[in-house]
């Protein structure tokens, strides 16, 4: 199985930033794409930002051009560098992996979360 491990979230002031990181650990072949998502109170889960294998990266538009993805491979680690931090960037941060076994089988694994509260 493999673990997920969120750091780095906590509290900051707006125009403020912070640096997510996940690590993942277990038993892993190769990781496809890592992402992150969040999800504030009374919202549903939203998609923020995804690396490929090969470093391909998408955002939303509520984050472009302030939030950053990042990825190390050799350490299984991928990272969110937030910017300019809003009020309403407060939530609960998620990475996401999907992993690939030898025979190409996809697995996506999710963390427990992590809260960043942006105050204003």
């Amino acid at each position: 199985q493999v673990q997920l491990v969120e750091s780095g979230g906590g509290l900051v002031q707006a125009g403020g930033s912070l640096r997510l990181s996940c690590a993942a650990s277990g038993s892993i072949f190769s990781i496809n794409t890592m992402a992150w998502y969040r999800q504030a109170s009374g919202n549903e889960r939203e998609l923020l930002a995804t690396i490929t294998s090969g470093e391909s990266t998408n955002y939303a538009d509520s984050v472009k051009d302030r939030f950053t993805i990042l990825r190390d491979n050799a350490k299984n680690t991928v990272f969110l560098q937030m910017n300019s931090l809003k009020p309403e960037d407060t939530a609960v941060y998620y990475c996401k992996i999907s992993t690939a076994n030898r025979w190409g089988y996809v697995t996506a694994y999710w963390g427990k979360g992590t809260l960043v509260t942006v105050s204003s």
